[in-house]
């Protein structure tokens, strides 16, 4: 599968058979494209010469350097040398599908190289960027992996990272979601993220919500949950809001047989387990008179006290000014009760 151009550099996918050696080619020799220097006659021409090659020369070896440090090589690389992606993408491993690409790659070899880049801690291993399925199934089988190495950022990783995953259909959207919250944790700019995700403005604005409202425990726990998109997770989004439903959605999470299920079922399960046990709401109205001064709204996680400042004006501020007063009250009224 072709990649795209992201940093303006070719790669393309190694045709099934050619050799991956990273020799060269028809479409990059010369290295410079250096037209031959116009030939002067006498010394002065000679040192002109001279110095024309010596010029040519270096332009070629800074070409070569430049090719080689932009990665259109590809290389065999020891597995073991390579790690994942600082941020990753992936919530669990598909272990289904990781055992059909091993049989894949065991009968046809590995036909798309990996994009991996110098790793900016630790000399002598590599960080990949993309193919981290591929990375596990050649560390499963033994043997070197085809690989192209970058010097990329870590904004550069993160794009060709972010652009491989929406070329594939494997990644789901809780997934995607939580890479964009991921992204920002680090520091990335939206752009940045928006330009990995392939998404506008407002698109990531609700992804990101949406996964800063779920806790990392509760995404974590229930996975990719393939079978289920937007809607979905956006309906859990809004029901563990209140901070009662969040601790149910926990408890469930925490039980014995939860991780035994797929993670459809587990989605299912928290869903429907939080869904089940709806907050009964008390509502009922206080007066001063006749007249409707405050509107009690009570659930199983809050109490809200609507003032009315058109029925009883400034009602509402005199009590705020209280609650010192109130509180001290409720503390010496519980320690009564106690003794």
């Amino acid at each position: 599968m072709a990649r795209k151009n992201l940093f303006g550099d070719a790669e393309t996918e190694t045709p099934s058979g050619a050799p991956s050696d990273g020799g060269p080619s028809d479409d990059i020799r010369p290295l410079a494209n250096l037209e031959r220097p116009l030939r002067r006659s006498g010394a002065v021409g000679a040192f002109s010469q001279s110095l024309g090659g010596i010029s040519e020369k270096a332009q070629r070896a800074a070409e070569l350097e430049k090719q080689l440090a932009h990665g259109q090589t590809i290389v065999e690389l020891d597995p073991l040398l390579i790690d994942s992606s600082f941020v990753p993408d992936r919530l669990t491993v598909d272990l289904g599908g990781l055992s059909s690409l091993i049989a894949q790659i065991r009968e046809h070899g590995q036909q798309v190289p990996i994009l991996v880049r110098p790793h900016p801690q630790t000399d002598g291993r590599y960080q990949a960027a993309y193919g981290h399925r591929r990375l596990a199934a050649v560390k499963q089988i033994g043997g070197t992996i085809k690989a192209v190495i970058r010097q990329l950022t870590d904004e550069q990783l993160v794009v060709s990272q972010g652009q491989e995953n929406n070329e594939r259909t494997d990644l789901s959207y809780i997934e995607k979601t939580f890479f964009a919250l991921r992204l920002e944790r680090k520091g990335f700019s939206r752009d940045i993220i928006m330009a990995s995700l392939g998404v506008d403005k407002a698109a990531l604005s609700r992804m990101i919500a949406l996964a800063a409202g779920l806790s990392d425990e509760l995404i974590e726990a229930i996975g990719p949950a393939p079978s289920y998109g937007r809607t979905r997770w956006a309906e859990l989004a809004d029901l563990v809001a209140e901070s009662a439903k969040m601790q149910e959605a926990r408890a469930l999470v925490r039980s014995d047989d939860f991780a035994a299920k797929t993670s459809d079922e587990r989605f299912e399960r928290v869903l429907e387990g939080v869904r089940a046990t709806k907050s009964k709401t008390r509502t009922q109205q206080w007066k001063a008179g006749d007249a409707k001064a405050v509107k009690i709204t009570e659930t199983d996680a809050r109490l809200n006290l609507n003032f009315n400042k058109i029925a009883v004006p400034g009602f509402g501020a005199f009590v705020e000014t209280r609650l010192d007063r109130l509180y001290d009250e409720f503390l010496e009224a519980n320690k009564e009760l106690e003794a």
